[in-house]
């Protein structure tokens, strides 16, 4: 039998897919009811909208993305191999639970993106989701600096800025192109450039998953872009 805690979980699991594959307009309370096995009043026991449902679901999300990242900024990992793994865990995002490959971006900041202006709370929820993004990117720019893997001194909040800018656009593109070979190749290459990253420490093979990834240097071992995306 399903605890209050569980019906709860399921409903912020079951909105979050559905946005992901779709977008916030387009999924009302019944949908998310009928995908999650509740009725609405179960639905109104926890929350008093959708919106209220969004912003729960940011919170929960971020408390997974936010170990992950943790996770691949480690200090045990050389900056440029944090880079590498965090180009990993951004495409392994891209897998739905079923395995498949279907870029649909961020779900979150899709919403916010599509949200009305009257929808305040929805975007102030994906403003904050994207404040901690552009901290995470900030903290890996920083790092690659400190650690002399750049060439040319950065600023590291604008450049953490700009990286977060430029791979929420293209997963954006990529969820109207849905070529995920090239979303591999462009997001790599992307980084790199707003980066500067010395040639000696660029990943070569850079082509989607399943393809020689190898780094010039002995920074890190050689794998694929499959692997790097499990391990991250």
């Amino acid at each position: 039998m399903s605890t209050p805690i569980d019906t709860r979980l399921k409903l912020m699991q079951t909105a979050t897919e559905l946005i992901w594959e779709s977008n916030y307009d387009n999924v009302g309370i019944a949908e998310i009811c009928k995908h999650a096995g509740v009725t609405k009043g179960a639905f109104y026991h926890h929350f008093t909208s959708k919106a209220d449902l969004f912003v729960s679901a940011c919170a929960n999300d971020w408390e997974h993305v936010r170990v992950s990242m943790d996770e691949v900024l480690s200090p045990r990992y050389t900056a440029v191999q944090q880079l590498e793994k965090v180009i990993g865990l951004l495409l392994q995002k891209q897998k739905r639970s079923d395995g498949e490959v279907q870029i649909c971006g961020c779900p979150f900041f899709t919403a916010g993106a599509q949200a009305g202006c009257e929808e305040v709370e929805v975007r102030s929820a994906a403003r904050g989701m994207s404040d901690n993004g552009v901290l995470y990117h900030t903290a890996l720019a920083r790092n690659l600096q400190a650690e002399g893997y750049l060439n040319r001194s950065i600023d590291p909040a604008q450049t953490g800025r700009l990286l977060f800018q430029f791979v929420q656009g293209l997963l954006m593109h990529g969820r109207v192109c849905q070529d995920f070979s090239q979303l591999c190749q462009d997001l790599r290459e992307g980084m790199y450039r707003l980066l500067d990253l010395k040639d000696e420490y660029r990943a070569v093979g850079k082509t989607c998953c399943g393809s020689l990834v190898s780094c010039a240097c002995s920074c890190a071992e050689t794998t694929t872009d499959k692997e790097c995306c499990a391990e991250a």
